[in-house]
This record gives C-alpha cells, sequence and structure tokens, in this order.
C-alpha cells in the first residue's frame, strides 16, 4: 500500500481536482480566489519513472497516454468524486505521520498513477501545459504545491549551510563560559538555550556583530538578490534570537523603522526580503549554485484548507511575494545537528553561529 502524509497525499488531490475543473484559479495575497484570473489546462504530465511519460488530458472524459499511446478514458466525474472522498479522508488523518487510503489507491491504479509524488529534480511537484489567455501560448510549466491541510511546510530548510556566523564583542571573558552554560529542558532532554545566551550576553554590556555567512554558495546565492542581502538577513536573525520576532512581516516593519543600511528609501527592505522569499520558493536552495532562474517555472500551487486549489503565476507575482510575507516566518532548528548556538573562539576572538530556517504559518 502507498503511503504518505498529508502534503504527499494533497499533491494527489491536486491531480484529481485540476483534472475535473479544467482551469486553474489565480490568488490574491490572502490567498482569495481572483473569479477573472485563471488558466485553462490542456494536460497534466507526470514521469513517475525515468522515460515513462504520462499525460492526462482534460474535459468531459480523462484521456490518459503514456509515451504518446492512448491507454484508456475516465469520466471526468469519476474524478470529481474521487477527489471529494481523498479531500474529506486528508482532513481526517493526524497532521503528523504517513497513512494510506486504500479506496484513493484503487482509483490511482486505474488511472495508471502510480506514486503520490513524481520524481523532481527541481522545485515543480506538478508540470501542467496551460493556456496563457494574454497571448494565446501553450506553455508547459512546473509548480511548487504547498498544503494548508496538513502541518505547515518550510520555505527555507536549515542546515550548516543557512548559519550566519556573529562575532562577539565584550569585555568580561568569563560571560562567555557562563553564556555557554545556559541551556533549557524540553522534550525530556537538554538542549542549548540559544536565545537565553544571547540575553546574558548582552546583558554583560556585550555586542553581536554579523561577521559572514558559513557556506560560500548560499552567499553568492543570495548576493544575486541584491549585494547585501546577508546583512539583511543577519539583521532578522538577531530579531528573531535577541528580541523574539518570528513573523517575517514584523522584521520587515523593523527593518524599516530601525533603517540598519540606511537607505533614503526604506521601502527597499520590504522589496528585497520579498525577492528573497520568492527566490526560495521558487528555485533558490543554499547549498546548489544558483543562476536566478525560476525553477517552479509556473509559480506556486496552494490548496486552501477549505479544499480549494489556487495559483501565483508570473501575472501576479505581486501578490504572490506579499502572500510569502504575510504568511511565514523564522523558526529555530535542531542546535546540534546544525551546528549552532554555542560560542566558540578562533583567533582570540569568539564567535557564535545563528541559524536561518523560514516555514509557513500554521
Amino acid at each position: 500500500m502507498l503511503k504518505g502524509n498529508k502534503g504527499e497525499w494533497s499533491e494527489v488531490y491536486v491531480l484529481l481536482r485540476l483534472l475535473v475543473d479544467g482551469k486553474i484559479y489565480a490568488a490574491d495575497s490572502d490567498l482569495h480566489k481572483l473569479e477573472d484570473i485563471y488558466f485553462p489546462i490542456i494536460e497534466i504530465i507526470r514521469e513517475e519513472s525515468k522515460g515513462e511519460i504520462k499525460e492526462y488530458f482534460t474535459g468531459e472524459r480523462i484521456a490518459i497516454y503514456v509515451n504518446g499511446t492512448k491507454m484508456k478514458e475516465t469520466l471526468a466525474a469519476e474524478f470529481d468524486e474521487e477527489s471529494a472522498f481523498l479531500l474529506e479522508e486528508i482532513r481526517k488523518k493526524s497532521s503528523k505521520g504517513a497513512f494510506s487510503i486504500e479506496r484513493t489507491q484503487r482509483f490511482m491504479d486505474d488511472i495508471l498513477c502510480c506514486k503520490l509524488s513524481a520524481p523532481a529534480i527541481d522545485k515543480s511537484d506538478i508540470t501542467i501545459k496551460i493556456v496563457d489567455v494574454h497571448t494565446g501560448y501553450s506553455p508547459t510549466v512546473g509548480f511548487s504545491i504547498k498544503s494548508e491541510l496538513g502541518a505547515a511546510p518550510t520555505l527555507l530548510n536549515a542546515g550548516k549551510t543557512t548559519n550566519f556566523i556573529y562575532k562577539i564583542e565584550h569585555e568580561r571573558p568569563e560571560a562567555i563560559r557562563e553564556a555557554n552554560a545556559i541551556y533549557r529542558v524540553s522534550g525530556g532532554g537538554k538542549h542549548p538555550d540559544v536565545r537565553g545566551r544571547i540575553s546574558k550576553i548582552i546583558k554583560e554590556n556585550g555586542r553581536l556583530k554579523y561577521w559572514r555567512m558559513n557556506h560560500r554558495i548560499f552567499s553568492d546565492n543570495l548576493a544575486l538578490i541584491d549585494s547585501s542581502m546577508d546583512k539583511i538577513i543577519a539583521e532578522t536573525l538577531l530579531y528573531f534570537y535577541r528580541d523574539g520576532i518570528s513573523d517575517c512581516k514584523e522584521m520587515v516593519q523593523r527593518l524599516e523603522r530601525q533603517n540598519p543600511m540606511r537607505y533614503g528609501n526604506v521601502n527597499a527592505y520590504r522589496y528585497k526580503f520579498k525577492k528573497f522569499l520568492a527566490a526560495a520558493a521558487l528555485g533558490m536552495k543554499p547549498a546548489t549554485v544558483w543562476d536566478g532562474m525560476d525553477e517552479a517555472t509556473g509559480g506556486y500551487i496552494i490548496v486552501t484548507r477549505e479544499g480549494s486549489v489556487l495559483a501565483y503565476h508570473i501575472y501576479n507575482r505581486n501578490y504572490f511575494e506579499e502572500y510569502l510575507l504575510k504568511n511565514t516566518r523564522y523558526e529555530t532548528a535542531s542546535t546540534s545537528r546544525h551546528d549552532f548556538g554555542k560560542i566558540y573562539s578562533e583567533n582570540g576572538n569568539d564567535f557564535i553561529n545563528l541559524n536561518l530556517q523560514v516555514r509557513f504559518k500554521s
């Protein structure tokens, strides 16, 4: 039996729902459907196994082709019924863990769909041939899928690659040892208290000064967005670990008030930070050299809590960027796995690594 979490089953739901609807509607920055902006769907393409291309053509009867040969047709009404059933099953399940859905798997077998997620080499979860109503062109584009039906997904995953290094300026060396001795107890274990350690340093009249990023590739990727992008994010990490601000929109508002880069136009912070979030959503990965191009060439598909399937495409990119700003937050990842939160010394100076992870709000 196939097993998957809510996000993975949501990918199957998107496949079924879009084939029924025959179009995908755009959304505004608050994830409300834009009734007058939509993209007709010609077909959905899946390559579940290398060299085996499956094509699902929309219509009253869904025609299914494998490597150019028509294999069968199934009434769209059956897709409609099965998508409604799948949506209710996803809603009933626990937010965590993998589960199977026997009836949906039987239908998947019937329509030659063998996997929950088609393997992807980029950030695309589904490939769709749409009609661009603005030009009449019919491009084949990839969309990344995020679902509100399950646990909030990450936008930018943590790793040692996402550590930012700060030099600690202080006058009392003993304060460093005392700060490193601060832990918190949770889940039956003892973990470094990053915020507690920073608070101790500041209380002792110490100061954290951004030094550099831990990973050259991520640093270079951010430089493609803006030459000061690393410094801007470094400032927001202090807002998070030092001041307890996690909401991305609040961080931008703090940047605008404090203006650490001394910009003449403080709107630059909102503009650049939204470009960073969109880059993370559509193609930029911290450990992979990035060329500045979107890998999810179509954009983003969101499955709403109500089961609507809405898209952010190139034509409503401003809405998409504003949606990301409103709906993302920083969070603390594993200090041990990602090697941050402990003060260490190099060449007579003291440093601390602070980690960046961005997640959608629940």
